[in-house]
């Protein structure tokens, strides 16, 4: 089967984050037309003049809708696309020429129904953004499950930077109305559908993430808030992991009055931990970068990474498992409203 790519870019209030996104995808290295879908979902600031700026460079299509969140609008630009196969990116990440080759390549050598690339930092994005990138992929903080030294089909795509094959799309009907968590929860159901899912190590993409922490402690938070919901969907993909960032801010909480209250040598064995933790970081944070600021911030970034994903997590457990209510009930907040056509 031949494939046609789509891209699908749902777009909120981004104008200029989706031109350099655009410009990206003109400079693509790829001797096959491929098609570009722009989904405005209800923005005020809309990018329709950026759309018109790249309409002689690009087969481009530009559609304004409500906004009901971006998996409904993943969902809607699938369902106008003209391919048989989705690359869904977000409009805060920036495209390296080979990527569409390389992805290509790999689904010709062997087939996957839907794919997830990894993220990285463009030498250009600031030191916050580099530190948050680090938080968000050092093996010392995820442990690499978000794309460095995954196993390949034991990867869950994500939808900032994420393949998926018309046939998957329509089997399934794509995205759910939850956010975040719209995307590992459909990986969760594609695999149990039989479908063929993995990582593409070589397809990268610069990925801008939050541009400053108070955003990065928000989005984190919500991870943590979304996986009990998953978990208590999908019980089979409940992982003791998941605790950890829980356990780890709770350890915090507890180090100083710890130390307080306890005579002699163990008193200080908590505080030494999280020093040693700290040290390390600061080591890895500098190899990855080569930028001692970056390494700084990146420790700072780990922490509200924690704590932002520890606290969320443990609020949605205790929740989740006992209230009386549905997950759409104790968090509104995650869920959005459909009014496009299913």
């Amino acid at each position: 089967m031949e494939l046609k790519y789509s891209f699908i870019i749902p777009v909120y209030n981004r104008p200029e984050e989706l031109s350099e996104l655009l410009q990206s995808l003109e400079a693509l290295k790829f001797s096959s037309p491929f098609e570009v879908v722009v989904v405005e979902d209800g923005s005020s600031e809309t990018s329709e003049e950026v759309v018109k700026d790249y309409k002689e460079q690009l087969k481009i299509q530009y559609y304004f809708k409500e906004n009901t969140g971006p998996g409904d609008s993943r969902n809607f630009g699938m369902k106008v696309a003209n391919g048989n196969y989705f690359i869904i990116l977000d409009s805060d990440c920036l495209l390296p020429p080979e990527y569409l080759q390389v992805v290509n390549t790999s689904l010709e050598e062997e087939f996957l129904h839907c794919y997830g690339g990894p993220d990285t930092a463009h030498p250009s994005f600031s030191p916050v953004q580099k530190a948050i990138n680090y938080a968000m992929t050092s093996f010392l903080t995820t442990g690499g499950i978000r794309g460095k030294g995954a196993a390949r089909h034991k990867f869950e795509p994500r939808s900032f930077n994420m393949g998926l094959s018309k046939k998957a799309f329509e089997t399934t009907g794509g995205f759910g109305n939850i956010h975040p968590g719209e995307d590992p929860d459909l990986s969760i159901r594609l695999k149990q559908l039989g479908f063929k899912t993995g990582l593409l190590q070589g397809a990268y993409v610069f990925h801008k993430r939050r541009v400053d922490f108070k955003k990065f402690y928000q989005q984190v938070k919500k991870f943590g808030m979304v996986r009990p919901i998953l978990s208590s969907w999908h019980p089979h993909t409940s992982r003791i992991t998941y605790w950890f960032p829980s356990v780890f801010l709770l350890g915090l909480l507890a180090a100083l009055p710890w130390a307080l209250l306890l005579t002699g040598a163990i008193r200080w064995v908590p505080l030494v931990f999280y020093g040693l933790y700290m040290v390390l970081l600061l080591i890895d944070g500098y190899l990855a970068s080569k930028s001692f600021r970056v390494a700084f911030l990146g420790l700072i970034a780990v922490f509200i990474q924690f704590i932002g994903y520890g606290y969320g997590f443990l609020k949605s457990t205790i929740l989740v498992n006992f209230s009386k209510k549905q997950p759409e009930a104790i968090f509104p907040q995650l869920f959005f409203q459909r009014t496009t056509e299913s």
